[in-house]
């Protein structure tokens, strides 16, 4: 065999001899036996991301609390569940797959602007360590929800620090424009305020500003923000025991150059100890950063269409199963599993469904033929947790790959399990 090429960005992703390994399983050998639509997560690669943040945060009191809205698969949980990892959670489904998945409720943050009061009673139940409060409404009605069960509900509020993030304005979100968290300019009086109610206690400060941010300068002027926040609340008489830095690190999806997790918080961790504030407990809550480059979705060449404008590769993976490009005009790389020899054409890469945003990539110098398998890479955030049944689709099955072994994570659904809870009024 030959030596393993990595693909930029995906060091456990390789070709070997030809072909397209995850770890040491061939891809090939998994859409033969598990079909396609299929994602495709390595273990390793989930650590080896986890393993830079655990090295950033080395001799520090911090916690890694996983953003799981980025896949909430039960195997992704487990996988950090058992590396130690808490949890940000933004609903109580997603409180229930973290206790289901093995996860400690003590280390569970609950974030989110529209938490009702069922998933409040829910939470404090489960006894999760800290809900980031993201209004004076919401504050009023966690208190009246925990006064009525006798508990008393540790909060942070999430600060909107007015910072551009400079990615995507549908990820963005520390702007004053934006519906998540308080106003930096009330912040100290919603803090005032919140210490006064009997069902709160207030126990940190939170910040996120948004979702793949590759520079390191939108969060260095974010935490010089908040520290001058806590200097002021507590000066104001209420103490702040944790600091939240929230999560929002970009990943590789087409050249882009992100900061190390370990690199950025080497700035970040310098900054604190400068200004005074380097012996608090910190907690971040990194989501894609983790698994986005840890998938890959495979899927099956069904046509090739030629136009007069454009050429189209038809494959059975489409955007209920990849939304990321029909909703942010976002870019996957996209290879094939086991490459033909020759230059072959230039297509736009789409799927079946009836809907001419539905597509995976465009503009890309493919040699392929029906029947081959291409790999989408770059799938591991908000794809499969973002899927759909559009056009009565199964979702995919998920794979998990841990060196040469391989477990089956999430059934392929049927049709009917699209629609076995409906019923006919007559």
């Amino acid at each position: 065999m030959t030596a393993a090429s990595s693909l930029p960005g995906h060091p456990f992703i390789t070709y070997q001899s030809g072909e397209l390994y995850v770890e040491q399983v061939r891809l090939s050998e998994l859409a033969r036996t598990h079909g396609t639509p299929l994602f495709v997560y390595s273990k390793a690669a989930m650590l080896s991301a986890l393993g830079a943040y655990q090295r950033g945060f080395a001799g520090r009191k911090a916690h890694i609390c996983y953003a799981m809205k980025a896949n909430s698969t039960l195997g992704v949980l487990q996988v950090f569940a058992q590396a130690g990892c808490g949890f940000d959670i933004v609903s109580g489904g997603e409180l229930a797959r973290v206790l289901a998945a093995g996860g400690d409720p003590a280390k569970v943050i609950f974030s989110g602007v529209g938490k009702t009061r069922a998933e409040m009673q829910q939470a404090l139940q489960a006894g999760i360590g800290c809900f980031n409060v993201e209004s004076t409404a919401e504050l009023e009605v966690l208190n009246e929800v925990a006064e009525s069960m006798g508990e008393k509900a540790c909060v942070s509020l999430r600060v909107n620090p007015n910072v551009d993030p400079k990615t995507h304005p549908y990820i963005s979100t520390g702007l004053k424009g934006n519906k998540f968290g308080v106003a930096h300019e009330q912040a100290v009086h919603i803090y005032l305020h919140a210490a006064r109610l009997p069902g709160l206690k207030v126990v940190g400060i939170d910040c996120h500003i948004g979702s793949q941010i590759t520079e390191m300068t939108p969060y260095l002027d974010a935490m010089d923000r908040v520290l001058d926040l806590v200097t002021q609340i507590e000066a104001a008489g209420v103490p702040i025991h944790h600091i939240d830095f929230g999560g929002g690190l970009g990943i590789n999806y087409n050249g882009d150059t992100p900061p190390e997790a370990d690199a950025l918080w080497a700035q970040l961790l310098a900054k604190l100890d400068a200004r005074g504030f380097g012996d608090r407990q910190l907690m971040i809550e990194p989501g894609r950063s983790l698994v986005g480059n840890a998938g890959v979705c495979l899927s099956e060449v069904l046509y090739l269409k030629p136009g007069e404008q454009k050429n189209f590769c038809i494959i059975d993976a489409a955007m209920n199963d990849l939304p990321r490009p029909a909703m942010y005009q976002a870019y996957h790389h996209i290879t094939p599993v086991q490459p033909r020899i020759g230059t072959g054409d230039v297509f736009d890469v789409v799927g079946p469904i009836c809907e001419s945003g539905d597509w995976i990539g465009r503009d890309r110098s493919l040699n392929v033929q029906p029947g081959d398998v291409l790999a989408v890479l770059s799938a591991g955030a908000y794809c499969m947790s973002m899927s759909s049944n559009y056009n009565t689709r199964g979702r995919a099955a998920e794979i998990l790959v841990d060196g040469d072994q391989v477990h089956l994570i999430r059934e392929r659904e049927s049709v009917f399990d699209t629609f076995q809870l409906e019923h006919l009024p007559v």
